[in-house]
């Protein structure tokens, strides 16, 4: 009784930010849960439908690169924009809605030159030898493109509504996120069709679904304004100063997965799919304590900064040993769980026994990487809030650097694993440095 009488007295004692924290990662980790629920039963009739299979390679091979530059959008967004929010809101609360005009006209246009890159562009890309996709994969990617690179646009829109409602402290988005799934899901179960029609049409209604669950909540509450497409907000400014520095960052973090897919397509047919699979059962775990944790923590350190800071490098470095212990034990838990769990998801229709077993080998090296990740979220949303933009910027590129080097290392070793395994690797050394960048910030 004494034990859980001094728990419950430095639960009551500790720092407001620890409540805020601990009541927000609840909240977005239980709607994370829903959605990937979602995403799992979306995996499950993927492989029922298609297993290991070329369309399945065409498919996320365009699929990801369409989506590469919509996740640095999003990324950088919800860094930049969440700490200028809460300066706005508490200097010049007045000038909010003009800026949020002009950035909708800004994501309008980015979203137009997306779908017309990818509608141009992506065929001679994936004809090309450095795709590395068989001649089945490549003919499926190329009858692809002009549907998906409507996501594009769709994606960028997403990105920004999301953006605003976590500004607004509102989480009710990280439960929207699972209707593409639902969308996908619900067509690969009622549609007639050859080859990946079902996946992809699925797709795109599951973004146009997004979008307008994300729209109308905004629009209700008078949170979004016509655009407007010009640049006449003065916090334009505050913006492009950290967006530059943060875009080069995320770009070059992000990179890492599309490297990935190039480097197992090379690997032989059915590569990209199993690699695939492997990271969706992994996104399980990770989507659900980082999506929990940078949107549980950005917000509280943005809204201290913004008062003065006073607590934050501590309560930081609090929640960094809490996530590191808690990722060391999801890793040992993990591995033992991967057979039974790919099995679970996977092993039905087209998806055999033998590629469970090829998906399990894969997720187990991937588990390495838990520890290192989490941890590593508090401290960029720590930097990210004290404007440090630079500092994350500069870790993103040394991270694109060192999984190179880890890959072409690797991956002629290992295949496969070694790719997940230099992914790890790289995000171990990504936690060291965020935190000598964040003891040398604190200096």
């Amino acid at each position: 009784m004494k034990v859980f009488s001094a728990i419950r007295a430095r639960i009551h004692t500790a720092h407001p930010d620890h409540h805020a924290i601990a009541r927000g990662m609840a909240w977005v980790a239980f709607f994370v849960f829903l959605g990937k629920l979602a995403g799992a039963a979306k995996e499950m009739a993927i492989a029922w439908r298609y297993g290991v299979s070329d369309e399945v390679d065409a498919y996320l091979f365009i699929f990801n690169l369409i989506n590469w530059p919509v996740a640095v959008w999003f990324s950088v967004l919800t860094i930049v924009l969440l700490p200028l929010v809460a300066r706005i809101r508490q200097e010049a609360s007045s000038e909010l809605p003009r800026f949020r005009a002009e950035l909708l006209g800004l994501a309008l246009l980015l979203g137009l030159v997306l779908a017309l890159l990818a509608w141009f562009g992506l065929p001679l890309l994936i004809r090309s030898p450095l795709a590395g996709l068989s001649s089945t994969a490549t003919a499926a990617a190329v009858d692809m493109v002009p549907r998906l690179a409507l996501l594009g646009p769709l994606g960028i829109l997403i990105s920004l509504f999301s953006a605003w409602m976590l500004a607004n402290g509102r989480h009710a988005n990280t439960l929207l996120e699972s209707v593409p799934a639902l969308a996908i899901l619900a067509a690969l179960l009622i549609l007639p069709g050859d080859h990946a029609e079902p996946l992809v049409w699925g797709t795109l209604a599951g973004f146009v679904l997004h979008s307008a669950g994300l729209a109308f909540p905004l629009a209700r509450s008078r949170e979004i304004e016509a655009p407007l497409f010009t640049h006449q907000s003065p916090q334009w400014n505050f913006f492009w100063q950290g967006f530059g520095v943060m875009l080069a960052g995320q770009a070059l973090m992000s990179f890492t997965g599309i490297i990935d897919q190039f480097f197992a397509a090379r690997i032989g047919s059915g590569a990209i799919a199993t690699l695939s699979y492997a990271n969706r059962v992994l996104a399980l775990i990770l989507a659900l304590g980082a999506t929990a944790v940078s949107r549980a923590t950005l917000p509280v350190f943005s809204r201290a900064q913004a008062l003065g800071g006073g607590q934050t490098h501590h309560v930081a470095v609090r929640w960094v040993r809490i996530l590191f212990a808690l990722g060391m034990a999801a890793m040992i838990v993990g591995w033992w769980m991967a057979p039974w769990g790919v099995k679970l998801l996977f092993e039905r229709g087209a998806f055999s026994a033998q590629q469970t077993e090829a998906v399990t080998e894969v997720l187990r090296y991937g588990m390495a990487q838990l520890p290192f990740y989490f941890p590593s979220i508090v401290l960029v949303s720590l930097l990210a809030s004290q404007g440090k933009h630079r500092a994350i910027a500069a870790v993103a590129g040394a991270n694109l650097l060192i999984k190179l080097l880890a890959m072409i290392i690797l991956v002629p070793i290992l295949k496969l694993k070694g790719i997940v395994l230099a992914t790890s690797l790289m995000y171990a050394i990504t936690l060291l440095l965020l935190g000598f960048v964040g003891r040398k910030a604190k200096k």
